[in-house]
């Protein structure tokens, strides 16, 4: 895909302070939002009522979240200016770094101390706010808005990680615009700083739902096309989702990363259960018997948890990556990657627009 918009490169640098020698983070380092500390501390008042000693426990982990923040937040800030010992680093020559490396294979030990550190605060965050939840959830019938509340927050957490991923795939890509692919690393960067990001607050609400949704259906698998679930779930989603299926389904990465995200199969799964089915004459079989056909165990039904939503989308990732470094057939990116791919060009498209409008 080829660019027609012409952008004047800025340091970025120019938008933070530079003279600040203790980060902004430090000063303030938070484990929580605003609305996870309100729903946290809303809930343990109430759990102290019922078992003080589970609340003292909750309020340990909370504590031991706390002390890991400060650790991260004396970390450099990666979006100020900094003499390190290796040499001066800004913003822009970190999103240059990000740009530039493009070599194969695991990534950690390229990204900053930072990043890597606050990853690891991350899960352990999701996975305190996932343990409370559960314990919520048997409260009762009146907590019962506060436990999807803190389900809802440990969703987001999670697509904090998985966006991770997407950002990275995406700077990689070296067939997207590069004003494209400098936007989604100076977004890495921001997210590393925060583990927040407004691209996971868009994303994260259509994804969640279209991942219900398809558990609620019941695909045939023996066309493996998906079409009637596709325009089921499609009917459930909102004006973004229906203009990204409108728009990008004829795509045939895009439909072939989309049969992977509904059957819950690899596309050489795909291909050999297609034509297994054919020569035996079979029209269609369901989820439960997708293993027997393929002669392999597969996980094709997963449930709603957030870890089984990673897990399955981290197969998706490391097979595409796999094709596009082997240049098999098949997609060369996830449904994620593509899903925010275009949600990237209709933001940029929105403001070309409104940038004309006020001209």
């Amino acid at each position: 895909m080829e660019s027609t918009l012409d952008f004047e490169q800025v340091d970025i640098s120019t938008f933070f302070d530079q003279e600040s020698e203790v980060p902004q983070s430090a000063q303030n380092a938070e484990v929580f939002t605003e609305n996870q500390k309100k729903l946290v501390n809303g809930i343990l008042e109430v759990i102290k009522t019922i078992d003080k000693d589970k609340a003292e426990n909750f309020q340990e982990r909370v504590k031991d979240l706390e002390t890991l923040a400060k650790a991260v937040a004396n970390f450099p800030s990666l979006l100020e200016r900094h003499n390190l010992i290796g040499g001066e680093r800004t913003p822009t020559s970190l999103i240059d770094s990000l740009i530039d490396h493009q070599d194969a294979g695991d990534s950690t030990l390229q990204l900053p101390s930072k990043a890597v550190l606050g990853k690891g605060l991350l899960v352990a965050k999701t996975h305190t706010l996932s343990t409370l939840q559960k314990y919520v959830s048997h409260m009762g019938a009146e907590y019962e808005y506060v436990a999807r509340a803190l389900e809802s927050e440990t969703i987001l957490s999670m697509f904090s990680l998985l966006v991770e991923d997407v950002y990275l795939n995406l700077i990689r890509d070296t067939t997207q615009p590069i004003d494209f692919r400098r936007e989604w690393a100076l977004s890495l960067l921001l997210l590393w700083e925060h583990w927040n990001d407004q691209t996971i607050e868009t994303v994260a609400p259509v994804l969640q739902s279209v991942w219900t949704a398809r558990r609620k259906l019941a695909p045939a698998f023996g066309t493996m096309m998906g079409t009637s679930e596709l325009l089921l779930i499609s009917m459930q989603m909102d004006d973004q989702w229906i203009s990204f299926i409108k728009q990008k389904l004829s795509n045939q990465g895009v439909s072939q990363a989309m049969e992977e995200f509904l059957f819950g199969i690899s596309y050489e799964q795909i291909l050999s259960l297609r034509a297994n089915l054919k020569t035996k004459g079979i029209p269609a079989i369901g989820r439960d018997e997708v293993s027997k056909f393929l002669g392999e165990h597969v996980k094709s039904d997963a449930g709603l948890d957030y870890r089984d939503f990673y897990s399955l989308y981290t197969i998706r990732r490391d097979n595409a990556r796999s094709r596009a470094r082997l240049n098999l057939e098949g997609p060369h990116k996830t449904l994620e990657d593509y899903f925010i791919q275009f949600v990237t060009e209709q933001n940029k498209e929105k403001q070309i627009n409104d940038t004309f409008a006020k001209s």
